[in-house]
């Protein structure tokens, strides 16, 4: 039997299925399922009233919702954000009022009570990266010793200069073993290193090129009494390391040699410090701009300007002072070179300790970490202020 079977339905009320007969009041209910028919089903309450949209406004929610004239009936956009005290809460009588998002979806929302007091920012205070106290007494305790032996016999000096250079090729192979398995033979190296100081201090350029080159033979030789794996990567290190630490030590010994060697040798140590000082006060108070931030990221050029006034006022006046023949117009000029080189040098060693994975190369002095960590822009320093003195005064 289908529906037209039925017959009108008396007044007052509808007929019911079949099984059920006639109930007065009675309407069938909509069924429910996918195969419903949304245009048969009738309504049981009136739609939401929505009011106009002003010119140029937007009632918010998606394209759809504004296409059927509704507003969404979702909540806030942020489950910790509640209505302000002068807004209704969203219901049928009022229009979805969309809440200002931040442009960046990482930053947060405003705070809804736009007079509330904001806690004071606070700027850090920059701190020096090494404690400075331990730094400060090292550095004169070594200063002591050295003008010490500078002025009482030079020889004593040349003495301090090779345990240097020993310490430092025991610092410097101990990290390459450490870091990177390469076994650079120590005792070639410490012995030619020493012997390489002295011979230039005795028998000048001459000697000491001469020892730097047996210097490399008894590398070679040395690593012949080992198996023959990593032999070329060690006897490579061997060789650069004898001519990074104890060759370009050798000037200073060169310098040493002159009428008035220990005025040139306290110079260029004075123009190296005053240098590292400068670059290290105007960086730390005004340094901005980075000068080589994937080597050293502490070093400025801001620094680097200071370094380069700092070593021309001092290299003036120890030209015009401390050195015999010496012009003032030649400090400037030597001020200039040393704060280059000893610029390039710090990044030097900043390279090798970046590749080697390190901060410092030792422990050995407080507050300076190992010796290579002082000589590291000393000793590419000590061949240009030698050659430039040599240029300006003679050898003496």
């Amino acid at each position: 039997m289908n529906d037209s079977s039925w017959g009108a339905p008396p007044r007052g009320g509808q007929w019911g299925p079949p099984d059920q007969g006639y109930h007065p009041g009675f309407a069938p209910a909509a069924p429910a399922g996918p195969a419903y028919d949304g245009h048969e089903a009738q309504q049981t309450r009136p739609m939401p009233i929505v009011p106009d949209v002003p010119a140029g406004g937007d009632p918010g929610g998606d394209q759809d919702d504004r296409d059927r004239g509704t507003a969404p009936l979702s909540g806030p956009p942020f489950r910790d954000e509640m209505p302000q005290p002068d807004q209704a809460p969203y219901g049928p009588q009022q229009p979805y009022a969309p809440q200002p998002q931040p442009e960046n979806p990482q930053e947060p929302m405003p705070s809804s009570q736009a007079g509330a007091p904001q806690p004071p920012h606070r700027k850090q205070k920059k701190r020096a990266g090494r404690d400075l106290r331990a730094a400060i007494g090292v550095g004169v305790g070594l200063g002591a010793v050295i003008v010490a032996s500078l002025f009482v016999v030079k020889a004593v000096f040349v003495g301090v200069i090779a345990v240097a250079v020993v310490v430092g090729l025991w610092e410097l192979t101990s990290r390459l073993q450490e870091r990177k398995s390469i076994k650079a033979p120590l005792v070639p190296l410490a012995v030619g290193g020493a012997a390489m100081v002295v011979a230039g201090y005795v028998r000048g350029p001459e000697g000491a090129w001469v020892a730097m080159a047996l210097t490399a033979l008894a590398v070679l030789v040395w690593r012949m009494t080992e198996p023959p794996e990593g032999y070329l990567k060690d006897v490579t290190a061997g060789v650069f390391a004898a001519f990074y630490v104890p060759f370009l030590a050798t000037f200073v010994a060169l310098m040493l040699t002159a009428d008035d060697g220990a005025w040139r040798v306290l110079t260029f140590l004075l123009l190296t410090v005053v240098s590292d000082t400068g670059a290290y006060a105007v960086g730390w108070r005004f340094g901005k701009h980075k000068l080589a931030p994937r080597i050293s990221p502490g070093k400025t050029r801001e620094g680097l300007l200071g370094a380069v006034a700092f070593a021309m006022a001092a290299g003036a006046l120890c030209m015009e002072f401390a050195i015999d023949g010496g012009i003032w117009w030649q400090g400037l000029l030597l001020g200039l070179a040393v704060a280059a080189s000893a610029t390039l040098g710090d990044l030097g060693e900043s390279m090798i300790k970046r590749d080697l994975g390190i901060k410092d190369m030792g422990t050995l002095l407080p507050g300076h970490g190992g010796i290579m960590d002082r000589l590291d822009s000393l000793l590419p320093t000590a061949p240009v202020v030698w050659l430039l003195l040599v240029i300006f005064v003679g050898t003496g």
